[in-house]
């Protein structure tokens, strides 16, 4: 049996999701379309499948969410929806419940955050709600697991019974509202019966003016010249247009049902310490100041406290278990090359990477907390207006502020930017936010070239792409991407103690990807730049690198950066292998260097003509291409391979122009 996860945003969906899987989940897009779900098998319940599908205020096919959420329930027919709402808010969240209701699908209501409802005081009624809507009712408490189980059998129980909702009409009998809909319903009923739509939720649609199911039941001019008599009918005796018309309808009912099934709670101390907090994280003045100063405080948490004390004693056991290996090694005689491929390939190459793992999970534990508590989304707030300066909405912020973790997950974020235009020229801004597999990078060049100061020079980085972004943004709305940016609504939830359980989760899926790039692509092109390292043409052994595969190939292209200050051939091989992966620049630079990281940047200053050209370098490593993964997530979003070669020339364009004007504006001043 197939269930689907229906209700709004931030109503604790994910929770429940997750509750309902165990995050024993797969995720993928819906058919036709590029936005993301997550399926997953329900604990307990063998052959029993949730699919959470994405988080919406209406079932309006206005973005791809509702429209993805329309048409999954419509064509894929699932057995039962769990529509789960947020019980401190209940009048808002049952706005889409009778939309579903309309579906003609069997559903059962999760009411969820019932703890909080008790603890300010206020009931609910489940029994009368039930009875009023038609459909099952279960309280609930996602975040701690509470009523779950109930949740679970009920859903079953309503899927394997085929039990329908019990009404799906809402309105007066003798109001305008209702004899529309009804003489709507009977001059389509024919057509939806033919095509398979529910009959209630197309006349909605239709009044709604929506085309598409008008084109979907296939109706003559003469048949929508009728409909259209009937809602102009509507709005002359109600007083109100067509679509305010049916949402007073369905306002009413609602009302009429929190009256009789729901004592509302009374201001919760979460909202008013929320109000409270908001006076100075979302204040004109200094909500930006703010976000600053947290984000700066996280760099030097994580890169000169938290993490690098962890990188440090992570780093010192791969360099003793290195060491193990390297004496057995010699002990037993194994060939030189098989020898070298295994401590100078995997071990300093992949061990390299790998130390850097304690940096990356501290760094997403700190993004990971500052969403659980609400802040994330006063972030996408504040910044909706200065982002509107530059053509886009605060929507656009949220997969901007994922590209800082990695570009990936960032594009695909994009999906839930409304317009076409803005998700474009969202997923163009993306490479300037610096990814976190950029991290080993500049902690390794900082220590080499700005000890002490690792923290400050994360930060100028990390300043520097958002800076370049912004003026890139200026220039693209000004060109490419004209006109306006769509209006931008979101939902501020209270202030809530982040989950353990969440954050926990979190933590486990970005560590779990980076240690299988770290053991597949990683591996992989660390081997493939030993081989060239090693060899010559003649496939030699090869004494000195500098004879190498490699180095004839580095040689080839280190022209292009002698503008930039480093045409040392090492360089520009380790760029080549970060388009694979950005770890990978690190890691190729120990190899060719002949160390491991520990010793790389003691190495540095001595390949570089001067800390002006590191910083050039630095700049390039910014700003170029992403690595393959997102080009390929490039060519996936935009559906377009002439787009996308275009977008990895420009972006590498735009770094060597960049870091051309750093290194000679730099040296009339060094």
């Amino acid at each position: 049996m197939k269930f689907a996860l229906a209700g709004n945003q931030n109503c604790g969906k994910t929770a429940l999701f997750n509750a309902l899987t165990g995050m024993r989940c797969h995720v993928g897009n819906f058919p036709g379309v590029t936005v993301e779900g997550k399926s997953g098998e329900i604990r307990g319940k063998t052959g029993c499948t949730v699919v959470d599908l994405p988080g919406i205020y209406s079932l309006r096919p206005y973005t791809q969410e509702e429209i993805v959420t329309r048409d999954y329930i419509l064509q894929e027919k699932p057995d039962c929806i769990i529509n789960i709402l947020d019980a401190t808010n209940i009048e808002r969240n049952l706005y889409l419940t009778m939309q579903l209701l309309e579906l003609e699908v069997p559903m059962v209501l999760a009411l969820n955050m019932m703890d909080e409802v008790r603890a300010n005081g206020g009931t609910v009624d489940i029994e009368k709600m039930s009875r009023e809507l038609g459909v099952p009712a279960v309280p609930v408490c996602a975040i701690r697991g509470e009523g779950v189980s109930e949740l679970i059998d009920r859903a079953v129980e309503v899927a394997k019974g085929h039990i329908l909702p019990v009404r799906a009409d809402f309105c007066a009998p003798d109001s305008p509202c209702h004899r529309c809909i009804h003489a709507v319903m009977h001059l389509v009923q024919d057509h939806a019966e033919e095509v398979g739509l529910p009959l209630r939720f197309s006349a909605s649609k239709l009044i709604e003016s929506d085309d598409d199911t008008a084109d979907r039941l296939g109706l003559d001019a003469n048949e929508r010249e009728l409909i259209e008599h009937c809602l102009v009918q509507l709005e002359a005796e109600s007083g109100l247009d067509r679509n305010a018309a049916l949402a007073d309808m369905r306002y009413s009912f609602i009302e009429s049902v929190v009256a009789s099934s729901v004592v509302k709670c009374r201001e919760s101390r979460e909202h008013r310490r929320s109000v409270a907090i908001d006076k100075i994280l979302t204040g004109k003045y200094t909500a930006i100041p703010v976000f600053l100063g947290i984000m700066l405080l996280i760099f030097f948490l994580t890169f000169n406290v938290i993490g690098a004390a962890l990188q440090n004693l992570l780093a010192a056991g791969i360099d003793r278990l290195s060491a193990l290996v390297d004496t057995a090694l010699t002990n037993y005689g194994l060939n030189p090359v098989v020898h070298s491929l295994i401590i100078d390939g995997i071990f300093n190459g992949v061990g390299s990477v790998l130390s850097f793992l304690p940096v990356i999970v501290t760094l997403f534990f700190f993004l990971s907390v500052l969403e659980d508590t609400g802040y994330m989304a006063r972030v996408a707030f504040v910044m909706d207006r200065p982002l509107r300066h530059l053509g886009l909405s605060g929507r656009s912020f949220v997969p901007m502020l994922i590209g800082f973790g990695c570009s990936v997950p960032a594009l695909m974020a994009t999906r839930t930017v409304s317009s076409d235009r803005d998700r474009k020229m969202t997923m163009m801004l993306i490479p300037f936010m610096s990814c976190s597999a950029k991290i080993p990078i500049y902690t390794v060049f900082a220590a080499a070239f700005f000890p002490g100061r690792g923290a400050l020079v994360m930060f100028c980085l990390y300043f520097t792409g958002i800076l370049l972004g912004v003026l890139a943004a200026l220039i693209l709305g000004k060109t490419v991407f004209r006109g306006k940016p769509v209006p931008f609504v979101m939902e501020l939830p209270n202030y809530r103690f982040p989950s353990l359980r969440s954050v926990g989760l979190l933590l486990w899926e970005k560590a779990r990807d980076f240690l299988e790039r770290a053991f597949s692509v990683i591996f992989i092109a660390t081997v493939v730049i030993w081989f060239l390292q090693s060899f010559d043409w003649h496939l030699n052994p090869v004494t000195d690198s500098e004879s190498s595969l490699l180095a004839v190939i580095g040689q080839a292209i280190a022209v292009i950066f002698l503008p930039l200050g480093f045409g040392n051939w090492r360089f520009s091989t380790a760029l080549i292998s970060g388009f694979v992966a950005k770890e990978q620049v690190v890691s190729t630079l120990a190899v060719l260097a002949g160390c491991d990281t520990g010793v790389l940047d003691t190495l540095l200053p001595s390949l570089f003509p001067s800390a002006l050209s590191a910083v050039s370098f630095l700049i390039f490593t910014l700003l170029y291409t992403p690595c393959i993964a997102a080009v390929a997530a490039w060519r996936r979003e935009m559906n377009s391979r002439l787009a996308t070669v275009g977008i990895v020339v420009l972006q590498c364009a735009v770094a060597w122009v960049v870091a051309f004007l750093v290194y000679t504006v730099g040296g009339l001043f060094v």
